[in-house]
């Protein structure tokens, strides 16, 4: 038996996707097969759907502290995300063509900005980060222009968990009559999102980073904002999201929203206990270094490099003993190029190559963290051992 308990995955990739929780799936339940009118509809059916979606557009906003009218539902983080940014910018090209971003950005940002240059004529500033991962807000007030309508900052990063100064930005963006987009989906669920404390004026979250079903997101956008629809048809979502309601999912996300702000602090503290212990055990292993800042950094977030060790590789030695880890992001894990994210930071390539992320979660255990710790430095010392250019780096030191 390779694995530590023919019962139990130590699951450590919580930034990728999260398990439904039970009390989320009960909600869900019945509008799979009892409450399945379409919302559109007058009837009886018809109205209970609808109802179920107005009560969940209510929880949302009450978390965010915002009207229920703010809140559009979509289909993810992504869909919400590229809602946010074409949508803003399309409808107030007549205002200026200029948005601000930054190099760490998710794709679910990046890709639609080099959309918006190459379709629209749009000009994109994408600003450097430091060796944490941190925007400087001055760096955000020096790059605004004239022409500047939208600047998209994340809460958090998915990689490396780097949380961004959003309030001081967001405080630049009010002086100079800027709209500020934030991401943040891997946030929920840690840090207030109360919109009106944040400064932001369009928000993104998806249910599968907070124990809620996967392909349902939600988009935040401040009253008053002009947003151009992508997808068309029907008149849902106040005309910006066309298509019938996903309403098992819709309830699901409220219901995952409402319980993580609930245990958010005590959840948070938890997840930081485990996630330092971790953090000082790996980097007992020779030449391994944290990647993200020590302090600001998502409570379940740990990203390490390991010299001379692929990361693919490693992911899938501790597969084998029942550890599911990942390289970074799961959007961009099929592809062999180095994470933008790490080359960002200064990273080089082959640093980039061995790095690994170990993401936290509701069900991950102290001993599921000595059991990684107990396995890791097995794993790496035989991927060493089996690497050529660690041991003739090994030979010249």
């Amino acid at each position: 038996m390779t694995m530590r308990d023919s019962h139990k995955v130590v699951y450590l990739d919580n930034a990728a996707t999260t398990p439904v929780r039970k009390e989320v799936l009960e909600a869900m339940k019945p509008y799979f097969s009892e409450k399945y009118g379409n919302p559109s509809s007058l009837h009886q059916k018809g109205a209970e759907a609808k109802q179920a979606i107005e009560d969940s557009r209510k929880v949302v906003a009450n978390i965010l502290d915002c009207t229920h009218d703010e809140i559009i539902f979509t289909s993810g983080g992504t869909e919400s995300t590229n809602l946010a940014i074409k949508g803003f910018a399309l409808a107030n090209k007549h205002k200026g063509n200029h948005i601000i971003t930054q190099k760490t950005e998710h794709h679910a940002v990046l890709e639609p900005c080099k959309w918006l240059e190459k379709h629209h004529g749009f000009s994109v500033t994408y600003l450097n980060v430091d060796e944490f991962g941190l925007v400087n807000p001055k760096d955000v007030e020096k790059a605004i222009t004239d022409k500047t309508i939208l600047v998209s900052i994340m809460f958090a990063n998915n990689e490396i968990g780097t949380i961004q100064p959003i309030r001081e930005i967001a405080e630049i963006c009010i002086g100079n009559n800027v709209v500020l987009h934030c991401d943040a989906c891997q946030a929920a669920g840690y840090y207030d999102l109360e919109v009106h404390e944040l400064g932001t004026d369009l928000l993104t979250l998806n249910g599968s980073k907070i124990y809620g079903p996967k392909g349902i997101g939600v988009l935040y956008a401040k009253r008053g904002m002009d947003i151009v629809p992508l997808i068309h048809g029907g008149e849902q979502e106040k005309g910006l999201r066309a298509g019938t309601e996903n309403v098992p999912a819709i309830v699901g996300l409220a219901k995952a929203l409402e319980l993580a702000t609930k245990e958010r602090n005590a959840e948070a503290k938890r997840l930081m206990t485990l996630r330092d212990n971790l953090i000082r055990g790996l980097l007992k292993i020779p030449q391994v270094k944290l990647n993200g800042h020590l302090i600001k950094r998502l409570p379940n977030n740990v990203d390490v490099l390991f010299s001379g060790v692929e990361g693919e590789a490693i992911v899938f030695m501790l597969s084998e003993k029942g550890i599911c880890a990942s390289t970074g992001s799961a959007c961009s894990s099929k592809h062999l190029t180095p994470s933008h994210v790490l080359l960002a930071i200064g990273r080089t390539p082959e640093e980039a190559h061995g790095s690994l992320r170990l993401t936290l979660g509701r069900e991950t255990t102290e001993k599921d963290i000595d059991y990684v710790l107990k396995v890791m430095p097995k794993v790496v010392q035989k991927l060493r051992d089996m690497s050529p250019v660690w041991k003739a780096n090994a030979k010249n030191q």
